[in-house]
């Protein structure tokens, strides 16, 4: 005997199948506008790569709300989610060069590792910035209606 919550129904799966048409949407239209930044970059060779016009682009739609954020968000949310995804080529072409890993690995590996330790201590350094400029203002903001 089957529960009613083990069951969806008809509501649960249009609802399913709305978001998968919704992030499938979002995604080709993000896939496009990277399209025709790449084909944009590649006529005007420009040293700069289509991905970052494209992003450029985006966030200036984004800016002058001609496109809701509302609009990308599920589509720019699942791409995001599969990230690791994108890197399986990189994964791949690496196997290639085995040679070099046996003779430099080490020093490929402590390249990562630095880089990685680099990073985060400069997010966690920014974040504490942020945090306390954000207490600052709001003492001020107390200050101010005291």
């Amino acid at each position: 005997m089957s529960t009613p919550l083990s069951m969806p129904n008809a509501a649960q799966s249009a609802g399913a199948l709305a978001r998968v048409g919704r992030i499938a949407v979002q995604s080709a239209l993000l896939a496009g506008l990277w399209f025709v930044a790449d084909a944009f970059a590649r006529a005007t060779h420009l040293p700069v790569p289509g991905g970052v016009i494209g992003l450029a682009a985006l966030l200036a739609l984004l800016f002058s709300g001609k496109v809701a954020p509302r609009w990308v968000k599920a589509g720019a949310d699942w791409l995001l989610s599969d990230m690791l995804l994108f890197f399986i080529p990189a994964a791949v072409a690496a196997v290639q060069y085995g040679g070099l890993f046996r003779a430099d690995g080490w020093r490929l590996a402590l390249v990562v590792i630095c880089g990685t330790l680099i990073v985060m201590f400069a997010v966690a350094f920014a974040v504490e910035q942020a945090a306390r400029f954000e207490r600052h203002l709001a003492r001020r903001r107390a200050q101010a209606r005291a």
